[in-house]
């Protein structure tokens, strides 16, 4: 039967398979079971139901996860009560804000009884295994926390009641009731439900089996500064080379004095967008000054929208509201930026048709440019979320659950293009030069910091229609070499 802990102003709630031995025990917390729960108290979460071992196996145990995800809203995580983890560890699922569908792992590739492999690929997992189910070519283990989306709470609830029905008929082999969530995410991935792979870094989580091997696990948890790991995960592991080696260089140093003063996210993109329309005044002075103190603005302004993001990840503070603020802020700075430098260029010309030179026609182009860049990405974007859901709701189980080897739709082969992609997501300097390839904004930062104080705006327009052009040819090559992937 389980037990439950309730708190109200959650939206994810977890279930913790306290069904094996290890669960009961020692730590200085008591048992396992009880230091989990204590950390999960610290968590934004609505309630914790317990399943403790009714004698019943491995497939009552998946029935009892069955009957409570069907009677809950929201996100739902699964895990053992066995694990010892550092509370990041667990924060990477149950405070992200997506509260979507994933798996806590780690690209410490070593399989072990309590680590099975998975196969990640662009951030999701494609492939997982068990004792049963075997996994080529795997390049991370599950560390056993499940969260699963509200959107595929239905799913799991019937991936659950099936592998119970394998699981009491004898037809997954010798499989123990330690392997309940192992067997779950393998149903979820072969049943086409996309996963996100939650990376846990720095972090540990692993299971236990012994009191020795508990001992050992929480020993190694003090050899880690979760501190410091919260801070380093703030900021953007995979962000452009201008914002990763000339903003957020300096600007993780401001996270922790931003988050005392009580600074929010959206306060600090507030003051980014004053600095940005301070940036587009100045420029419009003409002047060679006005240029400098305008682009040296137009960089702070970057580097707090940089912050307010790392802000956000640090303190948590995430909100529908702020996300959509911030997207619409970095359009609306640049294009009060490409106004400025314009009149800056027409101050005191004799005015033509499209002004001075041209420059208000060149203006208008290259924000269109960004107009129709910016639609490429967000309606691709759009088209495979639409598609994955369609795909989730239509699609029949991509993998049968009682098949032991993982092949099939993986060993299609990828075309070239994909190839050199990934290729050069390996190589350390080609994946810089694929990042500044489709000029982030990072980059366009830069190129109008430059070549506003070092030249004029007509520089500055040209610079960004040529970089711009370029970019847009290749991303439009690989989105429509993604599409017929």
């Amino acid at each position: 039967m389980p037990d439950s802990l309730t708190c109200e102003t959650a939206t994810t709630s977890v279930v913790v398979l306290a069904t094996t031995p290890a669960s009961g025990l020692s730590c200085a917390d008591g048992t396992l079971l009880d230091r989990l729960t204590d950390q999960l108290a610290t968590l934004p979460v609505r309630g914790v139901q317990v399943v403790s071992a009714g004698g019943g196996g491995l497939g009552a145990d998946l029935r009892e996860v069955a009957k409570i995800v069907r009677i809950s809203s929201g996100a739902v995580v699964v895990l053992p009560a066995d694990l010892v983890a550092h509370t990041e560890a667990l924060a990477l699922l149950l405070e992200h804000p997506s509260r979507n569908t994933a798996a806590l792992v780690s690209y410490d590739a070593a399989v072990a009884p309590m680590r099975p492999p998975v196969r990640v690929e662009g951030g999701k997992i494609v492939a997982a295994g068990s004792s049963f189910h075997l996994v080529p070519e795997a390049n991370a283990t599950f560390r056993g926390v499940l969260q699963t989306g509200e959107a595929d709470l239905a799913s799991l609830a019937d991936i659950a009641e099936e592998l119970a029905e394998l699981a009491d008929a004898g037809r997954l082999g010798p499989v123990t009731p330690v392997e309940a969530i192992d067997l779950l995410l393998v149903g979820m991935v072969r049943s086409g439900v996309p996963v996100r792979a939650a990376r846990l870094g720095q972090l540990h989580a692993d299971r236990v089996t012994g009191q020795v091997s508990a001992d050992t696990a929480i020993g190694r948890l003090a050899e880690v500064d979760e501190a410091q790991v919260r801070l380093d995960t703030s900021v953007k592991e995979r962000d452009g080379f201008f914002a990763t080696f000339f903003v957020s260089s300096w600007t993780r140093h401001v996270i922790r004095p931003a988050a005392r003063l009580g600074l929010t996210p959206n306060a600090v993109t507030g003051v980014s967008i004053g600095l940005a329309v301070l940036a587009a005044v100045w420029f419009s002075a003409g002047t060679r000054g006005a240029q400098v103190a305008g682009a040296v603005l137009l960089y702070l302004s970057f580097a707090l929208d940089c912050l307010d993001g790392q802000l956000a990840r640090y303190t948590r503070m995430f909100s529908p509201l702020g996300a959509w603020v911030d997207g619409m802020a970095d359009r609306l700075k640049e294009y009060v930026v490409y106004v400025g430098l314009a009149f800056g260029y027409a101050h005191g010309l004799p005015w033509r048709s499209g002004g001075p030179e041209g420059i208000w026609h060149l203006a208008v182009a290259a924000m269109i440019a960004q107009v129709v860049r910016h639609a490429v990405d967000f309606s691709f974007g759009g088209a495979r979320t639409d598609a994955a859901r369609v795909g989730a709701l239509w699609a029949k189980p991509v993998r049968s659950l009682l098949e032991s080897a993982d092949g099939g739709r993986y060993g299609v082969p990828r075309q070239g293009i994909l190839r050199l992609a990934q290729r050069m997501e390996r190589e350390s300097v080609l994946r810089w030069l694929k990042k500044m390839a489709v000029l982030p904004i990072g980059e366009r930062t830069a190129l109008i910091c430059l070549t506003a104080a070092l030249f004029n705006a007509r520089v500055t327009f040209v610079a960004l229609l040529g970089w711009g052009g370029v970019a847009l040819v290749y991303q439009l090559v690989g989105r429509i070499a993604r599409s017929t992937r």
